[in-house]
């Protein structure tokens, strides 16, 4: 098995709410709401901590798709739901995970991930947003918590230990360096590993569904994945065609039955109701202030039939930045050729996408034009449009574009970047400086390193070389290289041209990333900076 794709698996048993009670096993008995024993075990705060450290782990291992158009959606979107919760205001954190097997998991603090290859072969928006609501279902209910405490809270210690041998594992060259350096474990990941019952799936999935509904979706989207999962399955010819989710989330005939009864209810009850008329303003004042989302009335539904929303561009998008862009280029051109129904915005998007990532940004406005004659003001299609000029040598009309794009979206972290991007490749020093600040407000809280790196980079050619280095170290970080980024501010704190707010900021954040490195060294906790869990 691949480094990377162990790395997921064992991350998919540990980290997250895997479900792996058989079809026909007996049904444990229904554990009882632990309250404040459960924080008292794993604190909302430590849950928190252990959650961004995983993900930050994955970085480091290349298995997140870090995209700022992608990332606001999939946030968008479970924020959506998540503000629709039993625990609007709890903590969560949606990302996509870059793999192929059909799968999502949760992980403590609200972390949920979706996989690619999951996104990739949902036909709507309301089935995308059915899994991501069985996934808080599961958190808003406790079910982690109570997983914890079952396991005298050895599991969360247990993943961050095989995080770090995951990690050396997969900076090996030879593929079998993971599974010897985890060999000796493997009893003890069966023993340990977090088990749900039946009775959590059918209330994840009933909470799930409630969700659902709340959040302006289709309720029965959720039976309809499952009865097109369990078709996938059942077309299977061994446990190696049985998509990944179904090895996790074992789906029976009741269960999905149940679904759809609790589906069926749920719109009887709907249309029993008097119809509303409440705007976005109104809404989101009733329901803010939701922390984590920066933007309540973009939790309102979806655009109204005829607009091109963003479900169908995002799910391409996945596509093309999860796979190979030549490859994916080839089957673009194909189908589009062959299959009148493949004929479609969303699918001549993904192809025009594909072209720029591949370097052929002139045939990629070929594709983008038509689109934005019917769809003239979408972000989506503008930004693409800006993308493909600057890759066929427009530098001047992609410029142009993205400052548009910019004035009417500030902030927008997908239209910064890319500007920012556009105006430190090939600029002059006006420009960098420009570029670095139109990042800098986007700093704020940020985790992602992309946004870091670009910073850095148009800050050292706009001549600041101080916060360029300061920079670097933050995107170390976030990209699970702790004792990398550490030792970027000791040294850059021995510039003898620092200013005091300069060396202020340093020390600061220095004393900050100590404890975090010095305990890794306690606990022996392997990185990829780091691989031997020893003082480097």
């Amino acid at each position: 098995m691949a480094p990377r794709r162990l790395a997921l698996r064992l991350l998919t048993v540990l980290a997250s709410t895997t479900f792996t009670c058989a079809a026909g096993a007996q049904e444990d008995v229904r554990l009882p709401d632990l309250g404040s024993s459960a924080n008292a075990l794993i604190s909302p705060q430590e849950a928190q901590d252990y959650g961004a450290a995983m993900l930050r782990q994955m970085r480091a291992l290349h298995m997140v798709l870090d995209d700022p158009l992608l990332d606001d959606y999939i946030n968008d979107l479970g924020h959506r739901l998540s503000s629709n919760s039993d625990k609007p205001k709890d903590h969560f954190a949606f990302f996509i995970v870059k793999d192929q097997e059909i799968n999502a998991f949760a992980a403590p603090g609200g972390y949920i991930a979706v996989n690619s290859g999951l996104i990739e072969i949902t036909r709507t928006e309301s089935e995308l947003a059915s899994v991501i609501a069985h996934e808080i279902g599961h958190i808003t209910q406790n079910h982690l918590q109570r997983a914890f405490e079952a396991s005298k809270k050895d599991a969360p210690l247990m993943a961050l230990v095989l995080l770090g041998a995951i990690a050396a594992g997969a900076g090996s060259r030879s593929g079998d360096a993971p599974m010897a350096i985890l060999a000796g474990g493997q009893g003890l990941i069966a023993q340990k590993s977090i088990n749900f019952t039946r009775k959590d799936e059918i209330e994840a999935d009933r909470v799930g569904i409630q969700t659902l509904a709340r959040a302006g979706f289709d309720p029965r989207a959720m039976a309809g994945f499952f009865q097109h999962m369990q078709d996938a399955m059942s077309a299977g010819a061994g446990g190696e065609d049985v998509p990944a989710l179904l090895q996790d989330h074992p789906v029976t005939t009741e269960r999905i039955s149940d679904a759809k009864a609790r589906a069926s209810a749920l719109i009887a009850a709907q249309k029993a109701l008097p119809p509303t008329s409440l705007d976005r303003q109104q809404w989101a004042r009733i329901t803010a202030p939701i922390p984590f989302v920066k933007d309540p009335s973009r939790l309102t539904p979806a655009p109204t039939p005829g607009d091109l929303g963003s479900y169908a561009l995002m799910r391409e998008r996945v596509r093309v930045l999860a796979g190979d862009a030549t490859r994916e280029a080839t089957y673009y051109k194909s189908n589009l050729a062959t299959r009148r129904a493949f004929d479609t915005p969303e699918n001549h998007y993904g192809y025009a996408l594909a072209l720029t990532r591949s370097g052929r940004g002139a045939q990629a406005i070929a594709q983008l034009q038509p689109l934005l004659q019917h769809w003239p003001d979408n972000l989506i299609l503008r930004l693409a449009m800006a993308d493909a000029e600057l890759q066929a040598g427009q530098r001047a009309a992609a410029l142009s574009v993205y400052h548009e794009l910019n004035a009417q979206s500030p902030n927008n972290r997908a239209v910064a970047l890319a500007y920012a991007t556009a105006l430190t490749t090939g600029g002059d020093k006006q420009q960098a400086s420009r570029a670095a600040d139109l990042l800098r407000p986007l700093l704020d809280n940020a985790s992602e390193p992309e946004l870091y790196s670009a910073y850095a980079r148009a800050s050292e050619q706009a001549g600041d070389s101080e916060r360029a280095g300061e920079a670097f170290a933050d995107a170390s970080y976030y990209s699970g290289r702790p004792f990398d980024a550490l030792e970027q501010l000791k040294r850059l704190l021995r510039r003898n041209d620092l200013d005091y707010y300069a060396r202020v900021r340093i020390q600061a954040r220095i004393s900050e990333l100590t404890p975090l490195v010095l305990e890794l060294k306690k606990r022996r906790v392997n990185t990829v900076d780091n691989p031997d869990g020893r003082p480097p």
